[in-house]
């Protein structure tokens, strides 16, 4: 039987724009009289929804409203949104950086977090010295910490600079001891922001399957904020979508990917510029194989797609068209590319041109198109991102046995038979 974690009633974070603090002190005054009448903070009935693109009306802004949710011991959670959506503040929360202006938490064990560059790290004190003051930080003795130190040091391949200050530390550096103390000292709850993507690669994909060890081995519970669409699928089993301060979603993560990904897209299938200039892409279409529109395909249907482009004859020998085939995680799914001196122009340099991509390859999801005119291996012409996209539904008699899981990014019929 699973343990909560983490429970929150009711949180909700009220910010002053313009200020630093909650308020001026008139404010603050105002704030003591009502509370010594026993009436309600006459503030909390201001307050204008956290929408960082409209133009702010008020004095007073909702971080966060509202906010319900259980988490339960053993859980990877997810926690994704777009700029501004309240994660961040969401850890601090949880982390005690600062406090909820309404509602409460229950958390059941000891929480490790790493949340910026910097948090919790004594900047004149030596790497081994802030190593003992976080686990002593987080409750731990002086001979556990001991015993995991070696492991941390090891960990986070700064063993060189140990004994120096950590004000010297690259903040890849840094980054790197501070997720080896909080993952390897003996908390319940490991939270991470996205602080991670300081790291290189390499010690992204450490970090990611430790976080990986320890909510699925160890059974902690980890809440993970990342713009890392795929880094959320792999490693979380829950998800938690945040929009303007709001939970818009809460499940499971493939779900709640899905859910965010959808949720954000246009379902544009067609892309033209009014303005047409020499050496640039014009229009690109999503058709069936009766060239109309359409967004929406059968697993076991075809899909064309049409582009239209100018090229002055002197690039012409040099140059490549190519698009790429990019699904709702943000993953490559397949690139294409062909000379375009393989193309016949007519007679104003425009080049219109088509591709199939076969039925029955793409698995039932959300793509996006990039396209690009570029000189391999030297530079792009012109290039656009994701202006079109369409679905692949599960709707195609020829894919019943897959429906409703994730089998990667393609399908692939390969031939089976007796040796």
């Amino acid at each position: 039987m699973k343990y909560l974690a983490i429970q929150a009633t009711n949180i909700s974070k009220q910010y002053r724009l313009g200020e630093v603090g909650t308020g001026t002190i008139s404010h603050d005054l105002n704030r003591f009289w009502h509370k010594i009448r026993g009436n309600e903070d006459p503030y909390l009935k201001i307050g204008e929804i956290n929408d960082r693109s409209l133009t702010a009306s008020r004095e007073y802004v909702w971080s966060l409203k509202d906010i319900n949710f259980n988490i339960e011991q053993g859980d990877a959670v997810g926690i994704i949104g777009r700029n501004g959506a309240g994660k961040s503040t969401l850890l601090k929360l949880l982390s005690k950086v600062t406090k909820p202006t309404t509602g409460s938490f229950k958390i059941n064990g000891r929480i490790a977090s790493l949340l910026e560059v910097g948090t919790g790290f004594n900047p004149e004190m030596t790497g081994r010295e802030n190593i003992y003051l976080n686990g002593a930080i987080l409750g731990m003795r002086r001979n556990e910490i001991t015993r995991k130190f070696d492991e941390i040091v090891d960990f986070s391949g700064v063993e060189k600079y140990i004994d120096t200050p950590v004000k010297r530390y690259s903040s890849g550096m840094y980054v790197r001891l501070a997720f080896a103390v909080a993952a390897h000292l003996e908390s319940e709850i490991l939270i991470i922001d996205e602080v991670l993507a300081v790291g290189d690669s390499e010690f992204q994909k450490k970090c990611l399957g430790k976080m990986g060890d320890v909510s699925k081995g160890d059974g902690r519970t980890v809440l993970f904020v990342s713009h890392n669409l795929a880094a959320v699928q792999t490693l979380c089993n829950k998800g938690l979508v945040l929009e303007n301060g709001l939970i818009n979603y809460q499940g499971a993560s493939k779900k709640a990917l899905d859910f965010y990904v959808s949720s954000g897209n246009s379902s544009s299938s067609f892309y033209e510029v009014i303005t047409k200039n020499n050496n640039d892409i014009h229009k690109i279409q999503i058709v069936d194989s009766n060239d109309n529109l359409r967004n929406n395909f059968n697993f076991n249907e075809s899909i064309k797609l049409l582009f239209s482009f100018n090229l002055l004859s002197n690039y012409v020998d040099k140059v490549e068209f190519g698009f790429q085939v990019i699904d709702h995680r943000d993953r490559i799914v397949f690139s294409n590319n062909k000379k375009i001196a393989s193309f016949l122009p007519d007679a104003n340099n425009n080049f219109h041109v088509e591709c199939i991509i076969p039925k029955s390859i793409l698995v039932p999801n959300t793509y996006k198109i990039t396209t690009a005119l570029h000189i391999p291996n030297v530079s792009y012409i012109s290039r656009l991102e994701e202006k079109v996209m369409f679905n692949i539904e599960e709707t195609g008699t020829d894919f019943y046995q897959y429906s409703g899981a994730d089998y990667g990014c393609v399908f692939i019929d390969c031939e089976w038979r007796n040796r």
